[in-house]
């Protein structure tokens, strides 16, 4: 096994544990992750990271997910999986979109907030209209940026 893929594998039982770490305070929640989810998180976040053309160094964005998320009156445990999943890829689809304008924080925060609010818990509502008007919105204030780099 070379180096690279030594070091690969460790960043993934470290993936693996850092997910499942989270399960002491989510738990409170009602939500918490397997062994498994957390594998299948760790496999979902690289096809998403591959599909999105986005590169990563450190732990990701999914912890921020879970801990905004977790308290939502939305999710489920029965769903939380696959919920987690798809909120990563709409937060990476519109890092892209607002060309890196946002910072994380922002954007998990807003994601957060609008699931809550306006969503009343659609990831089909967040992933097309609540976060395209926040793209909008971006390209409006940075117009002069948006138009330089088009």
């Amino acid at each position: 096994m070379e180096k690279w893929e030594i070091m690969l594998k460790g960043q993934e039982k470290a993936q693996i544990q850092n997910y499942l770490h989270t399960n002491s305070y989510t738990q409170g929640f009602g939500l918490s992750l397997t062994e498994e989810d957390a594998k299948q998180l760790v496999i979902a976040h690289q096809k998403t990271l591959k599909e999105k053309q986005r590169f990563e160094f450190g732990e990701g964005i999914l912890s921020k997910l879970i801990f905004a998320f977790c308290d939502s009156s939305y999710i489920n445990q029965a769903e939380y999986k696959e919920t987690l999943i798809e909120l990563e890829e709409i937060f990476y689809e519109y890092k892209n979109e607002s060309k890196d304008l946002i910072t994380d924080d922002e954007l998990v925060e807003y994601m957060a907030k609008t699931f809550e609010g306006e969503c009343c818990g659609s990831i089909e509502y967040l992933r097309g209209t609540a976060l395209a008007k926040l793209i909008r919105k971006l390209r409006m204030e940075h117009d002069g940026i948006w138009q330089e780099e088009e």
